[in-house]
């Protein structure tokens, strides 16, 4: 494994893997991930995030796999090289929130068929419809919070970092 001077913000990587990890995103994956937040501008190929994360070519092919497949990484191919890189998907964090309003639609429909089924328990019935309520709430402004996050950074003005 290299060293924090070849490897700048391992550490953190490391630890927004963890978390990201005991948010329920696979362990590998998450270390991917984010090694690929600090990667070069070239992004990183296969056999240079396995080096950086010390794991196999094998944990790491399953890693991207998964990642591709998520759309939170893409793969970048170069004419003359025949090994591909990797790098994040501009916009993927924005885009991923804003992706999960159906399914935040569809989870408040079932807690209101769970509270339609439920009615010989009031509390638990008034549960339900609150989770529901606040799931719609989620399905309706996670898009817009995205948007309104893309437009301020579009403004004129606004700070690019």
């Amino acid at each position: 494994m290299g060293s924090e001077t070849e490897h700048p913000g391992v550490d953190a990587a490391e630890q927004a893997a963890a978390m990201l990890a005991a948010a329920g995103m696979p362990r590998m994956p998450a270390r991917v991930m984010m090694a690929l937040v600090g990667s070069p501008d070239a992004g990183y190929t296969a056999a240079e995030l396995g080096d950086r994360l010390g794991v196999s070519a094998a944990a790491v092919s399953g890693a991207v796999r998964y990642l591709v497949s998520m759309r939170f990484i893409q793969r970048l191919s170069r004419a003359g090289d025949r090994r591909d890189r990797y790098d994040l998907v501009d916009d993927a964090w924005a885009g991923m929130i804003a992706a999960n309003a159906p399914l935040y639609t569809a989870l408040a429909s079932q807690m209101e068929q769970i509270a339609d089924e439920n009615t010989d328990a009031p509390t638990s019935t008034a549960r339900a419809r609150e989770i529901a309520d606040f799931l719609r709430f989620l399905a309706a402004r996670m898009p817009e919070l995205a948007d309104e996050w893309r437009a301020g950074r579009a403004a004129p003005g606004s700070l690019d970092r």
